[in-house]
């Protein structure tokens, strides 16, 4: 094997590990929502969206982008973010709806599918955008189930941990709406609602002094409250697209 060979295949690598971490996470995560450690299956999906974040940056910092690279990242965001959180969540709460609630996990899982096909079909064929993902992205999806079952277990637990009181009111109000959150974040999935990528370079200032503020913010929310931060983080981006689909049908003023 020559020297030209040996790089490349070192540069495909580097990324595969990352997206390896990301399978194993999703891998975890359904051994721990099997045995009802809903807690370590939320954590490890979380973790998965780590490696899902990293994979793609290293790809780029070491040109290790390959066709090989984007099919075995979306067989491991499938796992982890498709048929993990349905599972999960399928046996958290929503086998005690019976057919319906077997139904809705899997309409998310499909709808997850589906949404990884489009966004690999569009980016070959050179329509993807760097400003706007095309309906809601999987870990998204995924991150904001996973900070819900981090909530609902500090309710359910009674733990004593920091908590905001109005989110614990809120959390048993979508836990009885169950199957109907599955259906519409698997429906948002597949829509054409934007949400934005922030893949570009110059979209995030770190001169910024609104970014600077909300960076603080989010870090102080974190450090003090960390499962309601991580829920209210994933629950305003996924309202961000609704948002932002909302403002798209009003004309405005110049």
């Amino acid at each position: 094997m020559d020297r030209a060979k040996l790089k490349r295949g070192g540069q495909v690598l580097a990324p595969s590990i990352f997206t390896m971490g990301n399978m194993a996470c999703g891998f975890y995560a359904i051994m721990s929502a099997h045995i009802g450690n809903f807690t370590g299956a939320s954590t490890a999906i979380l973790g998965g969206i780590v490696f899902d974040m990293l994979d793609g940056r290293v790809a780029r910092l070491v040109h290790g982008e390959s066709s090989f690279g984007v099919e075995f990242d979306s067989l491991a965001d499938f796992l982890t973010f498709c048929v993990t959180p349905a599972y999960m969540m399928c046996a958290l709460l929503l086998k005690d709806y019976g057919p319906v609630g077997y139904g809705a996990s899997f309409l998310f899982a499909l709808c997850g599918g589906l949404r990884l096909a489009r966004f690999n079909a569009d980016a070959q064929a050179g329509e993807g955008s760097k400003k706007f993902f095309q309906g809601l992205p999987t870990p998204a999806a995924a991150g904001f189930l996973a900070s819900f079952v981090l909530l609902y277990e500090i309710v359910e637990q009674g733990k004593s941990v920091h908590t905001l009181s109005f989110l614990m009111g809120i959390v048993p109000l979508i836990a009885a709406l169950g199957p109907f959150l599955m259906i519409a974040l698997a429906f948002l999935m597949v829509s054409n609602v934007p949400y934005g990528a922030f893949k570009q370079q110059n979209a995030l200032n770190p001169q910024s002094v609104r970014l600077m503020l909300l960076v603080a913010s989010v870090l102080t929310l974190l450090y003090f409250y960390p499962e309601n931060a991580l829920f209210l983080i994933t629950l305003s981006y996924v309202l961000s697209g609704l948002f932002g689909a909302l403002l798209h049908l009003f004309p405005q003023k110049p």
